[in-house]
């Protein structure tokens, strides 16, 4: 008996598609989420407010070093440049407003930063795919 129905093994064949839409996804998630800090000065003044109150350590810092964080990591996922790093600083960032922010919000309110979490780190694990810059650049088949 052909078992291969429980397993499809024949999508595995579309994982680089996969993980291109899953970047361009939250590549471009991150890039939207950020963009009014970075063209408005009244918005990111905002957002060292809100960190702040939230009890952030130098929230004058803290605030761009965050937005233009999420925006690089935005278009190094879009593009599937240095994907491994970025996937490690946007987990961390997103550790970061998990801990800060999110967790206390309940889970509803906590989810796009868990999934920024686990999406950061499946790229941090496992890469771009072929269908990046990343691949050109590399050395490495596949």
């Amino acid at each position: 008996m052909n078992k291969n129905w429980l397993t499809l093994p024949q999508l595995s064949g579309g994982a680089d598609l996969a993980l291109l839409a899953t970047r361009l996804v939250a590549g471009g998630f991150l890039i939207f989420g950020v963009w009014d800090n970075i063209v408005s000065a009244e918005r990111m003044a905002e957002f060292e407010k809100f960190l702040t109150i939230k009890g952030f350590a130098m929230p004058g810092l803290m605030a761009p070093l965050s937005v233009y964080a999420q925006f690089l990591a935005g278009v190094a996922f879009i593009t599937g440049f240095a994907t491994r790093w970025t996937g490690l600083v946007c987990a961390f960032n997103f550790i970061v407003a998990l801990v800060m922010v999110d967790a206390a919000l309940g889970i509803r309110p906590a989810f796009p930063a868990a999934a920024l979490v686990v999406i950061g780190l499946i790229f941090a694990t496992i890469g771009a795919g072929r269908l990046s810059i990343d691949a050109f650049l590399s050395d490495q088949p596949g």
